[in-house]
């Protein structure tokens, strides 16, 4: 039986790529250590898209990514890590299936690579994130009232729109001490940080945002080396 792609991926639209560029991103996917424990072959029989929430939604299909990956097929391969991978929502409900693959751990590989690689299509899904990475790693908390802005987070819609418009309420119902940290969420510990940051730094997640977005690189490098050698770590983020 044949897969059925969108119509979209019926023909390379990313002509301007060499052919050996899709290769070796593809075997970069395939040596990944948890890609064959993610997958073992494809039934076809629909499960993974039934219980695919973004599969509702979007021009969307799990089984078609591992259907591609399954068979090798390098040039769509690249075409899904630009255009559909993103639509997914790592819910992981494709976990279901019957023969035992991971679609969404597929596509966590397959995110992992683009980011690594510094692809356009993870420049443009991660652009809007950059103020909530920086609040996560700067300080260990997560989105702070003034953050939720329509311009940032256009994909909210309306909800968001209404809650900038009411920031003042919302800083009096959780009231910060300085605006922009939220002492009502949790307080994070240094020794929790500096553990982070060293985990950060030995597993390439700073090297990841360095090609995705080498702005915010630099700001959380700064943040970062100053606490690891107040700390008394010798770290240089190159």
């Amino acid at each position: 039986m044949s897969v059925e792609f969108p119509l979209d991926l019926t023909e390379d639209r990313y002509t301007d790529v060499a052919d050996e560029e899709k290769e070796r991103l593809f075997n970069e996917i395939k040596a990944d250590i948890r890609f064959n424990g993610y997958l073992y072959g494809c039934y076809e029989c629909g499960v993974c898209v039934a219980a695919c929430p973004s599969a509702r939604f979007y021009d969307f299909s799990p089984r078609v990514i591992t259907q591609v990956l399954a068979r090798e097929d390098v040039e769509v391969a690249y075409t899904l890590m630009n255009d559909s991978v993103w639509d997914c929502s790592q819910c992981f409900s494709c976990d279901r299936c019957p023969r035992g693959n991971s679609p969404g751990g597929l596509i966590t590989i397959m995110r992992e690579v683009a980011v690594r690689n510094g692809l356009q299509s993870a420049r443009d899904a991660l652009e809007g994130y950059g103020r909530i990475i920086y609040k996560i790693m700067s300080t260990g908390t997560q989105v702070s009232p003034d953050m939720l802005q329509p311009n940032a987070f256009p994909d909210w819609g309306r909800h968001v729109q209404e809650i900038s418009e009411h920031l003042d309420v919302w800083r009096k119902a959780l009231p910060p001490e300085t605006l922009h940290t939220t002492e009502t969420s949790w307080q994070v510990e240094e020794k929790t940080l500096v553990e982070l940051y060293l985990i950060w730094h030995m597993t390439g997640v700073m090297d990841m945002i360095k090609e995705v977005d080498e702005g915010l690189f630099m700001i959380l490098q700064d943040v970062m080396e100053e606490r690891l050698e107040d700390a008394g770590y010798d770290v240089t983020f190159d």
